[in-house]
């Protein structure tokens, strides 16, 4: 089983959650957070006054899935998310070793 961490810019959401139904995938665990990459930030104008915004909002996204279907889960969020500009995010896949559903004690494969 695999974890894919997706950085993505926030109105990306709805097409992202639409792909992954498309894909029949079961659930995913969404979080707003804020960072950097390249952008380093930029600058607004509020009532007159300038200021920076040094960290940017956007969504993780959280999936699990098996292993074989990383590449299909991945290009689908590619599809999804992407615009052609700085800060379409990332897409981080990561190793899991073991899956516990509580309500019923499933493991692995049966608990994703």
């Amino acid at each position: 089983m695999k974890k894919i961490e997706a950085i993505i810019k926030p109105f990306k959401l709805d097409a992202l959650k639409e792909a992954m139904a498309a894909l029949g995938v079961n659930g995913l665990t969404i979080t707003e957070v804020k960072g950097f990459g390249r952008q380093k930030g930029h600058t607004e104008i509020y009532r007159g006054a300038e200021y920076i915004v040094d960290f940017i909002p956007k969504v993780k996204v959280e999936i699990v899935v098996e292993a074989e279907r990383v590449d299909t889960v991945t290009a689908a969020i590619i599809e999804s998310v992407r615009t052609g500009k700085i800060g379409d995010g990332k897409i981080f896949v990561l190793p899991v070793d073991g899956v516990c559903r509580i309500r019923t004690g499933e493991r692995d494969k049966a608990a994703i």
